[in-house]
């Protein structure tokens, strides 16, 4: 059985940092495109990052270009979101994803094969 788990979020004040993980199982986690989307209130689910399954390559929403990081484990099936100086605007339910094909960069929401339940980031000020 396929699991997405995330974790990590929470409330955190404005210019804080924040970590989310991704804990992956019941797929062969390196064999696949693996991305961050979030979906703030009311608004629709966008790209926020991703990294192909070697992880030598990746992608960010300029958005969060300078702030934000992707990274995995392979060797632990966890996929990481480093949050640096996070502002009220990221304020949204972040999801991680699971893809098998590599035909789309940066793959888009309709695309993923597999996605986790998300995890609540609140930015307050």
């Amino acid at each position: 059985q396929v699991q997405l788990v995330e974790s990590g979020g929470g409330l955190v004040r404005s210019g804080n940092s924040l970590r989310l993980s991704c804990a992956a199982s019941g797929f062969t986690f390196d064999r696949y495109l693996m991305a961050w989307f979030r979906q703030a209130p009311g608004k629709e689910r966008d790209f926020v990052a991703a990294i192909t399954w070697s992880g030598d390559s990746y992608n960010h929403a300029d958005s969060v270009k300078g702030r934000f990081t992707i990274s995995r484990d392979n060797s632990k099936n966890i996929l990481y979101l480093q949050m640096n100086n996070v502002k009220a605007e990221d304020t949204a339910v972040y999801y991680c994803a699971a893809v098998r094909s590599h035909s789309r960069w940066p793959p888009q929401v309709d695309g993923m094969d597999y996605w986790g339940k998300g995890t609540l980031v609140t930015v307050n000020s």
